[in-house]
């Protein structure tokens, strides 16, 4: 998070002294220190000055006491402001006695102390004067520097008293704290959408602007956050940092982690209102959501085609450029996604990881799971607005309802034939190429497709499938 302007570092004894390091060329900034700098600060009183202190352990215990949200032992007695130490209200009182002003020419944010000033302008420079001994990362100050440190030595020192749970920063226990009490402080003027942090706000300021100032310098693709960008580089270098300790399998993020381990806990937390549906992440519960109102915000410049995520939409465009960018490593095959390269690389290995409870049928992806349990439940959520017909799976109501607008967006290239669905396309192209993939493996016969294929199996193993009532 970022500190407040007027920040000060008050140890004079037992602190640890850092490393100065003069000249530092790393230019990397906390998403929320950058964006609060231009996107918030006009005056150094838009936040209440505090001290931190990173002293022996013999004190740690006492300083911490004080800094505990209800104790606060100094008060100014101008504008009732609160604070830790007394010094500390020294520092605010010259905000109201101080007539002498540091203003910054290149953001126009205005300090009543030298200090403060000489601290701002180091975002502009880039000057980190304290290292970590540890690990070498640099910081332009001394309190990020002991709020770092805790990393390496776990120390949490900062507890919610609602909950237990603990945190390295008092302001990550204030923003916490707002989990429980609902609050959400920071208002979007355009749109009105609420936050519990400044930095939410923020980032979030930039769906309106457009502003993407985190680039990949690899393939040039930008973003709103730097975690985001982060988290793209790894695509790049194939970095996976976050590993699952009950299937080895291993993630970009720790999001995508937190998220895998509940198919192993069955935890799905996110719960939709109108049908009671669970989900194990937000993102899948939002996306779901659009099915009851029907919005698609994404939509294809190409052909119009909405969708409800952007994930969707960037897979679907590559169906006009060709794009095929993953490839199996064992076959050569490439696919549009990474998810479809992932269910396709599990006919390799035979791996089928999601199981039915209720049959023990086991399955290559999860979604196939998901759609074999409703024949358990008899669940068809998906309902045809035109003649009330439902369906399990949305992309079977999608196909139905092509019925009544008429609607066959499959062509093919070389008789101009159209079809409402793409299966049905690639049925008719293997008739004029002569292709037969599906093989027999009893008497070796090939058929065009898997359902003519299942049909004459069946004279082998002697199934009648199909009883007259």
């Amino acid at each position: 998070m970022l500190k407040p302007e007027g920040l000060q570092s008050c140890c004079p004894e037992g602190e640890i002294r850092p490393e100065m390091k003069a000249n530092s060329t790393e230019g990397s900034y906390p998403v929320e220190e950058m964006d609060l700098q231009r996107f918030m600060h006009k005056r150094p009183d838009n936040f209440a000055s505090r001290e931190f202190c990173v002293a022996h352990q013999n004190s740690s215990h006492i300083e911490h006491q004080r800094m505990q949200p209800e104790e606060k032992s100094s008060e100014n007695n101008q504008c009732r402001k609160n604070f830790i130490h007394r010094s500390s209200v020294v520092g605010h009182d010259r905000i109201h006695t101080s007539k002498e002003s540091y203003d910054c020419k290149q953001y126009g944010n205005t300090f009543n102390e030298s200090s403060s000033f000489a601290i701002h302008q180091r975002l502009h420079t880039g000057e980190k004067l304290y290292e970590c001994k540890q690990c070498g990362k640099t910081f332009n100050q001394r309190s990020h520097l002991a709020v770092h440190q805790r990393m390496h030595t776990l120390e949490k020192p900062y507890e919610c008293k609602q909950c237990g749970k603990t945190f390295k920063q008092m302001s990550y226990v204030a923003v916490h704290q707002r989990m429980h009490t609902g609050e959400k402080p920071y208002e979007c003027m355009e749109c009105g959408k609420t936050f519990n942090t400044r930095s939410h706000l923020a980032v979030h300021h930039r769906i309106h602007t457009g502003e993407k100032p985190y680039e990949c310098k690899q393939c040039g693709k930008k973003f709103k956050v730097r975690s985001h960008l982060v988290q793209h580089q790894r695509l790049h270098t194939g970095e996976k940092p976050y590993e699952c300790k009950q299937c080895q399998k291993t993630f970009t993020s720790a999001l995508g982690l937190a998220t895998h381990l509940r198919i192993h806990s069955g935890e799905k937390p996110f719960e939709c209102k109108q049908c009671g549906r669970t989900f194990t992440c937000n993102s899948n519960l939002s996306r779901h959501q659009r099915i009851h109102t029907g919005e698609k915000p994404y939509e294809c410049k190409h052909c119009g085609k909405t969708f409800t995520c952007t994930t969707s939409l960037i897979v679907h465009q590559r169906m006009h450029t060709g794009e095929k960018p993953y490839e199996c490593k064992q076959c050569g095959k490439k696919f549009t996604s990474t998810s479809s390269l992932t269910v396709h690389q599990r006919i390799h290995t035979g791996e089928k990881p999601y199981e039915c409870n209720q049959c023990g049928k086991a399955f290559t992806r999860i979604s196939s799971l998901s759609l074999h349990q409703r024949v358990h439940t008899g669940e068809r959520p998906y309902e045809c607005n035109q003649c009330g017909k439902t369906f399990n799976q949305m992309s079977h109501l999608a196909v139905h309802q092509r019925l009544h607008t008429g609607e066959r967006p499959y062509e093919c290239k070389e008789c101009g034939k159209t079809f409402n669905q793409r299966s049905h396309l690639v049925i008719h192209q293997r008739m004029n190429s002569g292709e037969k993939p599906y093989e027999c493996n009893q008497c070796g016969m090939t058929f065009m497709c898997s359902s003519s294929l299942d049909v004459h199996q069946r004279i082998h193993t002697g199934m009648k499938s199909y009883e007259c009532n």
